[in-house]
């Protein structure tokens, strides 16, 4: 990323799964923005044609990350066991197309991170791989952010993107997706990622997020890419077709 890039903006990418066209592609336009500061929320791997190559990219510019579950399931054991028969197919795949280096790195992947005072963890806060933020109600969600200080978390695993806030006393869900959003002060905020490479909510471009930390606004970025490529390779491999689909 370029030396002279805009230090205020801080990009938060998730759930790449082995997807390196559209990793390719957010990485690119990252550039193009001049954003210097990333983080990864994990699922690096899985699903997709492609991990050993999306391991190679995150590692060769330093992206920090935490452990995804399917980064979790390659420790095998009880982890693997945890999985729905197809994914952990998909796990038991992903397994054979990574060298042993790229495994060991993403084993000991951490299961939260602090980026400069802010919360990261692949799926709900303050510490859980696997937890699932849309299965919580408002109630649950205030209990959430309880459970940790920080203003700012963030989160991926359920592939959406979604925004949450608390304001001390309950939290609530707030409007998101194609506009940006002017954060309040006195709030503190939950940010569901979304997902660069296996999207789950209608719209097969590639996702991300960016925050603003001087101008306090928050912005979803979609990108477009060559959905078919994906495809292909996958049905190439013999991948299941479930979800290849998804990207369809």
């Amino acid at each position: 990323m370029s030396k002279d890039g805009n230090e205020q903006l801080l990009a938060v990418i998730s759930d790449a799964h082995g997807n390196v066209e559209a990793l390719d592609r957010v990485l690119e336009d990252m550039d193009r923005r001049g954003i210097r500061d990333c983080v990864c929320l994990g699922d690096i791997v899985g699903y997709g044609p492609e991990p050993e190559a999306c391991v190679r990219r995150i590692r060769e510019r330093g992206i920090p990350s935490v452990l995804g579950n399917h980064e979790q399931g390659l420790r095998g054991g009880k982890y693997l066991q945890w999985f729905n028969p197809p994914a952990r197919k998909a796990v038991e795949k992903t397994r054979t197309m990574l060298s042993d280096d790229s495994v060991q790195w993403l084993r000991g992947l951490p299961e939260t991170l602090e980026f400069q005072g802010m919360l990261c963890v692949h799926g709900c806060p303050p510490d859980s791989v696997n937890k699932y933020l849309y299965t919580l109600d408002e109630d649950e969600l205030a209990g959430v952010f309880r459970s940790y200080p920080h203003r700012f978390a963030f989160a991926g695993h359920t592939h959406e993107l979604n925004l949450y806030s608390y304001d001390g006393s309950a939290a609530r869900r707030e409007e998101f997706w194609d506009k940006p959003v002017t954060l309040e002060p006195d709030r503190r905020y939950l940010v569901n990622a979304g997902a660069v490479g296996q999207p789950r909510d209608g719209d097969n471009r590639a996702k991300y997020v960016l925050l603003d930390r001087e101008k306090n606004v928050l912005q979803a970025v979609f990108v477009p890419y060559d959905v078919m490529k994906t495809v292909n390779a996958m049905r190439a491999l013999g991948l299941n077709e479930g979800y290849v689909k998804r990207l369809l």
